[in-house]
């Protein structure tokens, strides 16, 4: 059976897949790594441990007889550079980009490029910190210059991994285009701040996403990449009519490929910024803490009813409850216009719970206020495109009155709740189709259930 290897390295989970040529998962393993530590003593992936356990994974693959591994591509989470030098060594720890950054270093180069509302505008990323990865190679150039010097390469985590199997260095277009300060969307093209820095030679050509390179044991090996720029490949390989991917989980971001407008400055600071698919098509998406919000309200919720945490499980979307909800509020349900002091924080977290008879309406006016954030955060990216469906995916497509609630607050879009198996590593495999599968694409790569409003 042929099959195509993807590494799906998360932050936590470390994953491998064997897709065949349906797509299918017919082989899988995953790992959860130690960290380590910086120079500083911040939390960071142990690039070495990582790099033995694919390595060692590769190696039991290749030993499997009843597959025949014909391609490998990658799919990691984005603002990690490895620093590599002339022999290909790594040179400094893998940086978490959760580390803070220096706020006096930060200003000085905001200074010295015209300022953060400008930059920010010009290059789709809101001000972060260490999230925007160029701010890391700068940093390095900056305090650590005798490092600096020694690099060859700065690759972006994905890249490196390609790079361990081809030994040939390049960029992709879907970790650059990531919220990293290093790309002028207006121009389509670096930002200058790289040559003006002695930058822009330690970062290597940049590689097409759909191509691969064949290495010495005579395997198509992918480029890698950005984990959300390809959880969306395929829905945008099944459905060609405008849709937006609502993708849900610790942060729920509304993912639009169809909404080609410049980002303001407004939407930049409402955590608005621009995914870059591997087609090179910018992807305007907009982000809700909304899954962080959820965990933390139905802890709130269980210690006030007393019951169990994972009680909002047992709680289905009821009309009746809603209404009266409704009623009481004298809410105003769902304005098109911009509010965003509505994205700052949940209603909820001042709702007083011994206003709720029970759980099950208190968690139903949880819901109702979450939903409220997410169409005000989603109709940011919708503005002024014409969006047919949404799709959600992730923990809240599972939620009869989120997904009930969201139908009813876009009565012009069609909603679905969408399921799939490792969106991420499937685009990864997806991305690469031409170079290692004979066989057409199914178009059942996705279950979806609809959702009337």
């Amino acid at each position: 059976m042929n099959v195509v290897a993807i590494f799906d390295i998360g932050k936590t989970n470390k994953k491998v897949f064997l897709f065949n040529e349906n797509y299918k998962i017919v082989w899988e393993k995953s790992v959860n790594l130690e960290e380590t530590t910086d120079e500083d003593g911040f939390p960071c992936e142990d690039i070495e441990v990582l790099k033995n356990w694919i390595l060692d994974r590769l190696s039991e693959i290749k030993e499997l007889t009843e597959y025949v591994l014909k391609a490998i591509n990658f799919s990691t989470y984005g603002a990690s550079f490895v620093y590599i030098d002339e022999n290909g060594k790594v040179l400094t720890p893998l940086y978490n980009y959760l580390k803070d950054y220096p706020e006096e270093l930060k200003a000085d180069f905001y200074e010295k490029y015209k300022g953060e509302k400008k930059f920010a505008v010009k290059t789709a990323s809101p001000v972060l910190g260490s999230l925007n990865s160029g701010m890391q190679i700068y940093r390095l150039k900056e305090e650590k210059p005798e490092i600096f010097e020694k690099i060859k390469y700065c690759l972006h985590l994905p890249q490196f991994l390609s790079f361990l199997l081809t030994n040939e260095a390049y960029a992709d277009i879907t970790s650059i285009g990531c919220h990293t300060n290093l790309w002028n969307f207006k121009k389509m093209k670096y930002h200058k701040w790289l040559k003006q820095e002695n930058i822009a030679s330690k970062i290597p050509p940049i590689h097409y996403g759909k191509d691969v390179i064949m290495n010495s044991d005579n395997l198509a090996v992918g480029v890698g990449l950005h984990d959300s720029s390809s959880a969306i490949i395929p829905y945008t390989i099944n459905f060609t009519e405008p849709f937006v991917l609502l993708s849900t989980g610790t942060w729920s971001i509304s993912l639009n490929p169809f909404n080609n407008k410049p980002l303001t400055f407004d939407e930049l600071q409402n955590d608005c910024l621009c995914y870059m698919q591997y087609t090179e098509k910018p992807v305007k998406a907009a982000r809700l803490f909304a899954g962080n919000e959820h965990e933390v309200q139905t802890k709130r919720l269980a210690q006030h009813f007393n019951v169990p945490v994972d009680t909002y499980k047992e709680v289905y979307f009821d009309k009746k409850i809603v209404a009266n909800l409704r009623s009481l509020n004298f809410q105003i349900i769902y304005p098109k216009k911009y509010d965003f002091d509505i994205l700052k924080e949940c209603p909820f977290q001042k709702r007083d719970l011994s206003y709720y008879k029970d759980y099950e309406t208190a968690y139903h006016q949880l819901m109702l206020d979450l939903v409220e954030q997410q169409v005000f955060s989603t109709n940011l990216v919708i503005h002024n495109s014409p969006v047919k469906k949404i799709f959600v995916d992730g923990g809240f497509s599972k939620n009869s009155i989120y997904m009930n609630l969201l139908a009813e607050a876009f009565p012009d879009v069609e909603v679905y709740a969408a399921s799939m198996a490792q969106a991420s590593a499937l685009g990864a495999a997806l991305a690469i189709h031409q170079n290692w599968n004979p066989k057409p694409i199914q178009n059942d790569l996705i279950d979806l259930k609809f959702y009337k409003h």
